[in-house]
């Protein structure tokens, strides 16, 4: 498998899919090798570049890259691509059945090793540049990144999405034969989740929200949510977790918003922290205006916390018809207002989400039942 990021290093839904998929596959009995990247100035601490974890073998790259431009991603990622490959030779006699490239970050890898091994590539696309940017393509990077994104289908054997909602869009985007595209969901480690603290441990007027921080994960709509509950929720909080290129302009939000007194942006938080304020949670909100899946809604459910999510992509598809989670519609402030103060007012309607979210995880969301679809995905590009 060859990925951007895997844990320890963790910046978006990515690290914890790859993990939870490459372990599960361990536990069933296959060989499984990452090749992923080590990237400095991210407050990460120095990586082993080749280390064992859960059985899964990782090797990683230095993507230090000082002789790029900073703002040339695609170039930056090209070249960091090398590495990757280089990678490949510390592998000695081993040789894998499958390569399988996740996004077009590592597409270049992905194509270059299945030349080398001669065997089938594999590609998950997570999300699109096209998705993200609400269905259409503005000039510069955003088609730069649709372009590597369309190769990199068209080199797979086979492709996987992560929802139908993915399905689709990857089928209409790159016009693939809807055929080579299939469905495999993301899971989640519900162990990992759950929450440290006594089940019965009093909720506060508290809401977490956490993810990359970028325009399309919406959480400039929660804040503007928060400052309408101000005086219907006496007490109401909100800490909104993680890093990303819109922190500014989210900042910015919560000072016109004048919610800097109960909205806290927190930047990166550890899952111990984390879980830590999701056992105390009035609720957690996924607020995404374009979401592929929405691996944080499995792990708020995971976590015990009544999770409230936007009426988009794969969130929908998540919780619609299973009572599993309450739904707004995407950027809606006002009804994402009602729903929070709804959860908060009804502790019995909060426990009925919670039951059913950890049935719905128990029964569908497993990393272990992931893995056997994935691999019949492999069997089916091996011929």
């Amino acid at each position: 498998m060859l990925s951007w990021e895997y844990p320890p290093l963790v910046v978006g839904g990515i690290a914890a899919h790859v993990e939870g998929l490459a372990t599960a596959m361990h536990r069933a009995g296959h060989e499984v090798v990452v090749l992923s990247l080590h990237h400095e100035g991210l407050g990460e601490p120095t990586l082993e570049s080749d280390s064992t974890a859960d059985g899964v073998r990782v090797l990683r790259a230095d993507a230090t890259l000082p002789w790029l431009p900073a703002d040339n991603l695609v170039a930056r990622m090209a070249s960091a691509n090398h590495q990757l490959v280089q990678l490949a030779a510390q592998l000695g006699a081993w040789q894998p059945d499958v390569v399988h490239a996740h996004d077009w970050l590592v597409a270049w890898a992905g194509d270059t090793l299945k030349a080398l091994f001669d065997v089938p590539l594999v590609a998950t696309i997570h999300a699109t540049e096209r998705g993200r940017h609400g269905g259409h393509l503005p000039p510069g990077l955003p088609g730069e990144i649709n372009s590597v994104e369309w190769w990199l289908t068209y080199q797979a054997r086979e492709v996987i999405a992560c929802s139908r909602f993915m399905v689709r869009e990857v089928v209409d985007g790159f016009e693939l034969p809807p055929e080579k595209v299939h469905l495999v969901p993301n899971g989640v480690d519900v162990a990992r989740w759950a929450a440290s603290a006594p089940v019965d441990i009093p909720r506060e007027p508290l809401v977490v929200a956490w993810g990359r921080v970028q325009y399309e994960k919406g959480f400039q709509v929660l804040a503007r949510a928060i400052g309408e509950l101000r005086h219907r929720v006496p007490g109401i909080r909100c800490v909104i977790a993680g890093r990303g290129t819109y922190l500014p302009e989210l900042q910015t939000q919560v000072d016109i918003e004048g919610v800097g007194d109960l909205v806290q942006l927190a930047g990166f938080m550890p899952d111990a922290e984390l879980k830590a304020l999701l056992s105390r949670a009035a609720c957690v909100v996924i607020p995404s205006l374009y979401e592929p899946f929405g691996i944080v809604a499995l792990e708020g459910m995971a976590a015990g916390a009544p999770t409230i999510v936007a009426r988009t992509g794969g969130l929908a598809e998540i919780v619609d018809g299973t009572n599993a989670g309450a739904l707004f519609e995407p950027g809606n402030h006002h009804e994402l207002a009602d729903r929070i103060a709804e959860v908060w007012a009804d502790p019995n309607a909060a426990a009925h989400l919670r039951s059913n979210a950890a049935d719905l995880l128990r029964l569908t969301y497993t990393w272990d039942a992931i893995a056997v679809t994935t691999v019949d995905v492999y069997r089916v590009a091996l011929g």
